[in-house]
């Protein structure tokens, strides 16, 4: 998957006058990137689309237009853009009551180390999480992680052969045995997945 340079971005002036439209694009895809599992997980799966929307609202925001300051977003956020051979995407544990989500993170430790993807019969492929930086203690985990996963060439294959997807959660204060990925959210995930081929 190629990654966003600073010819993919546009100016603060420009973008302020494209924001609303782009805008709309982009919740409009954002609604085939995202896989509920369980009433309080979900998954985000990123793009280069959900990632330059980011970058653009960060520049605004910051009222970045130096070329230097620019690629220091664009060299935070491409690491979040996929491979060709995996998916990244943000994990969020969603809790509307304060209380509820505290308990709920002290009970869920190492959860992000517990979430996977089924490609067909294949073997679960279980989040590299986090690797940016920790963000659970001894107490309690993070309701927000960043997570990877690797797929196999002849997984690649078999997605692109439509093979099924399935993901769920096997921590044992979270079990959710397998979510199957609707067709519309299989087909933009396997849209970034590399042309592969098993010689």
């Amino acid at each position: 998957m190629k990654k966003l340079s600073r010819q993919d971005l546009w100016s603060l002036e420009e973008y302020s006058e494209r924001r609303a439209q782009f805008r709309n694009e982009v919740m409009a895809h954002k609604k085939n990137r995202q896989v509920a599992l369980g009433d309080h997980a979900r998954l985000y799966f990123e793009d280069a689309i959900t990632i330059r929307y980011q970058i653009q609202e960060m520049l605004r925001i910051e009222k970045i237009f130096e070329a230097s300051a620019i690629q220091e977003e664009l060299d935070a956020y491409n690491p979040l853009i996929g491979d060709g051979n995996n998916w990244k995407a943000t994990f969020m544990l969603e809790y509307a009551d304060p209380a509820e989500r505290a308990a709920a993170l002290t009970r869920l430790l190492g959860i992000e180390d517990k979430v996977w993807v089924q490609v067909g019969d294949f073997e679960k492929v279980y989040a590299i999480a986090d690797e940016d930086m920790d963000r659970e203690n001894d107490i309690k985990t993070s309701a927000v992680h960043f997570m990877r996963f690797e797929l196999s060439v002849a997984m690649i294959v078999e997605l692109k052969a439509g093979a099924t997807l399935q993901m769920g959660i096997d921590h044992v204060n979270y079990p959710l045995s397998a979510v199957t990925v609707t067709p519309q959210v299989s087909q933009s995930l396997i849209a970034e997945l590399d042309d592969v081929s098993i010689n």
